[in-house]
């Protein structure tokens, strides 16, 4: 299956789905795991990101590429209330924090093994 085809439009999505957001701009296994951990079917909203790795459309991939992710939407709004009403979720699970943390902790990772 072409995951790219899970990247779909709001009206593709049905509602009362397990809604995560986030950036997705690091993904680690205990990324997946998490997400392997939330009920289904589940929908992932990728979120802008200012100081991103890896354009948007690029970090949709990675997420479709997951097997539990069922439907991803990019949105251009980084606060996007309105699209999460219209998705009306049965959970919403917000991933941005967590995710930005983790980004940090590696990027200092990486800096720290370069400097050995």
């Amino acid at each position: 299956m072409d995951t790219r085809t899970k990247i779909v439009e709001l009206d593709a999505i049905p509602r009362g789905a397990t809604v995560v957001t986030g950036t997705f701009d690091v993904m680690r296994a205990v990324d997946a795991r998490e997400l392997a951990a939330l009920g289904r079917p589940l929908v992932v909203v990728v979120l802008p990101l200012a100081d991103e790795l890896l354009p948007q459309r690029a970090r949709a991939e990675l997420a479709a590429g997951l097997h539990m992710v069922d439907y991803v939407l990019i949105t251009h709004d980084s606060h996007p209330e309105a699209l999460l009403r219209a998705l009306q979720p049965a959970a919403l699970v917000h991933l941005e924090a967590v995710q930005a943390d983790r980004k940090r902790q590696l990027m200092e990772h990486v800096h720290r093994r370069q400097t050995i």
